[in-house]
């Protein structure tokens, strides 16, 4: 049922550039997360919120997240709540939600960190498929240059191996890849 929702709410979104060829569907992506959610260690509940964790943030906001939290409950909208960086439109400047979110994640949930780990490290790992495809080109489609990317990317490797309790093989992956 969340793969049926996720896929009607983002049915017209594109990843990130990639919107000539090849156009890759959104849904990919949170696909993509759901799976290294199961993989390591996740439960329904976090599965169900890894496809569902973009949705408020770039299909409706708030009203959207009242819509996941009838549908799927409680427990899957905080774990939205707590993966997303802002649900305002216009989106406040990108450092600004970047030091946000990063100063957050020491207080957020279990559940959340795995999402937001597989998350993090599934857009690492399109980049630099796309890196690898574009070179420095790459950089253009972005609202922040390479040099705060990459700065964002490695404060959240640090940020999440300095969180007491959590542990997951994907922060070492996202290391990897962001390396």
């Amino acid at each position: 049922r969340a793969l049926r929702r996720a896929t009607e709410i983002h049915q017209h979104q594109m990843r990130k550039g990639s919107e000539g060829d090849p156009a890759i569907p959104y849904i990919a992506h949170l696909l993509n997360v759901c799976g290294l959610v199961l993989q390591d260690g996740g439960n329904e509940t976090e599965a169900i919120a890894a496809l569902l964790h973009d949705a408020p943030e770039d299909q409706g906001g708030e009203p959207m997240l009242d819509e996941i939290e009838d549908e799927f409950g409680p427990d899957v909208a905080q774990i939205v709540i707590e993966c997303s960086d802002t649900f305002e439109y216009p989106k406040p400047p990108w450092r600004h939600r970047k030091e946000e979110y990063l100063a957050h994640l020491p207080e957020a949930s279990t559940s959340a960190l795995r999402v937001s780990v597989a998350d993090k490290l599934d857009n690492a790992r399109a980049t630099l498929l796309d890196y690898r495809r574009l070179g420095e080109d790459l950089w253009a489609r972005f609202n922040a240059s390479r040099d705060q990317q990459l700065w964002y990317y490695r404060t959240l490797v640090t940020t999440y191996r300095g969180i007491d309790g959590f542990k997951s093989p994907l922060i070492d992956e996202l290391d990897r890849v962001v390396s």
